[in-house]
């Protein structure tokens, strides 16, 4: 591949970012780093929701006005998809991730000493906004990695994520038994900055040859890339797809958790999100596979176990352990293909791996917002047979969708790491 950038598989040549060379090994205390500052920005986004009533509670909000708080995370985090995350293909990625950890820090700060509804509102937003950090991450760490190494390693950093997310609701929950939920941002604040501290001491320096590609054309690249890049969206439908699925099972769960004859606290129905977490480290070997070759056969066999993973799920009413069990199979089938997605994409553009990072991602957030909208809409009017049945179409369609892009998948996906060789 020349310094110009290759062409894009459907699309003309990019001639707008030269591709840096970074001379330098991701040793696995970097990767290790990466993994641990990705979930930590990620909980971030997550953290209020166990918190809700609490907090408006503190700050006199109604219940309707306490969903709001999670509406403003949810918009700072699409916006910031769409604002910060290319950034990374501009400029230096170790300076970009460095400023935005330290406003990070600063909004997770004023979220806690917040005292009035207006400051939470606007500082949650900020909290949303910088969360994509972790976005950059993993675009990061792929940049650093050898490509026959790129799926292991995004892998690795993913599996940080996962747990990010999975833990975020538990540790929120018991540190707000302790010292209320203000504690919550503000130790996030205080690991933030620690965090920092080492990614300043450890990451390299990147250097970036931009060639007639200023900011605004640098967001509108994003949008360009969905229309010029087929893997990306084959591969975006896809993870619009299964995260729909899962938020059709994590969206609605704790309404037949906390009812009889379950009747489980909402800390307790937080530490059941753990269960996932093995879902989650078994995946990580999800990108090993692909960077084998292997990555349709993953994405296949995986979404095959999403569409199983709803029948123990769906036996709920006759035991709490079928639903740990469709749990665990539903959450390793995800984190394997969303693995597997994302090293196929990083192959076929290397110079634009922030920005495919961006729009890969707006597809996740698209499905999940549709996931978490209709699933409670299908609690309400058929129970959770009605969320079963809803999840299990919706894997059907991933798993039918992909059997009928398959080949032109794998063929663009090879062009792609062809011409980028």
């Amino acid at each position: 591949m020349d310094g110009r950038g290759s062409a894009a598989p459907g699309g003309p040549a990019n001639d707008d970012v030269r591709p840096e060379v970074t001379g330098h090994a991701l040793t696995r205390p970097m990767l290790t780093l990466f993994a641990l500052a990705a979930g930590l920005a990620v909980a971030n986004a997550y953290f209020a929701h166990p918190l809700l009533d609490v907090m408006a509670d503190d700050l006199g909000l109604s219940r309707t006005g306490a969903g709001l708080i999670v509406g403003a995370t949810q918009i700072g985090y699409a916006l910031g998809l769409i604002l910060l995350v290319p950034l990374g293909d501009l400029f230096d990625r170790r300076r970009v991730i460095l400023v935005q950890s330290l406003l990070s820090a600063a909004a997770l700060g004023l979220v806690s000493f917040s005292n009035s509804a207006a400051v939470l509102m606007a500082s949650i937003a900020a909290v949303g906004l910088l969360a994509v950090l972790t976005q950059a991450f993993v675009a990061y760490a792929a940049s650093l990695s050898h490509p026959n190494e790129r799926g292991r390693v995004v892998g690795f950093v993913t599996s940080g994520i996962v747990i990010g997310i999975l833990s975020a609701r538990a540790v929120a929950g018991f540190l707000t038994d302790l010292w209320g939920w203000r504690s919550v941002y503000l130790l996030s604040s205080l690991l933030t900055l620690l965090i920092a501290a080492l990614l300043f001491r450890l990451l390299p320096r990147q250097a970036r040859t931009t060639e007639r590609l200023g900011y605004v054309r640098l967001v509108a690249s994003t949008f360009k890339l969905i229309l010029d890049v087929p893997v990306l969206r084959v591969r975006g439908v896809l993870a619009l797809l299964i995260f729909a699925d899962i938020t059709t099972l994590l969206t609605p769960l704790v309404l037949p958790l906390s009812a009889p004859p379950f009747s489980l606290s909402h800390s307790q129905v937080g530490l059941f999100g753990l269960a996932g977490v093995a879902g989650a480290l078994a995946a990580s070997r999800a990108g090993q596979w692909t960077d084998r070759g292997f990555g349709q056969a993953t994405t296949g066999v995986a979404l095959v176990l999403m569409l199983l993973a709803w029948l123990p799920i769906a036996a709920l009413q006759h035991s709490i352990l079928w639903l740990v069990v469709g749990v665990l199979i539903l959450d390793f089938g995800l984190q394997a293909v969303h693995v597997a997605n994302q090293a196929i994409i990083y192959r076929v553009r290397p110079e634009a791996q922030n920005r495919l990072t961006a729009a890969y991602m707006l597809f996740y957030s698209i499905g999940s917002a549709a996931g978490s909208s209709f699933s409670t809409i299908a609690y309400a009017h058929a129970g959770w047979n009605g969320v079963c049945m809803m999840g299990a179409s919706i894997s059907l369609v991933a798993l039918i969708f992909w059997l009928a892009t398959r080949r032109e998948d794998s063929t663009r996906a090879v062009e792609g790491a062809e011409l980028n060789a």
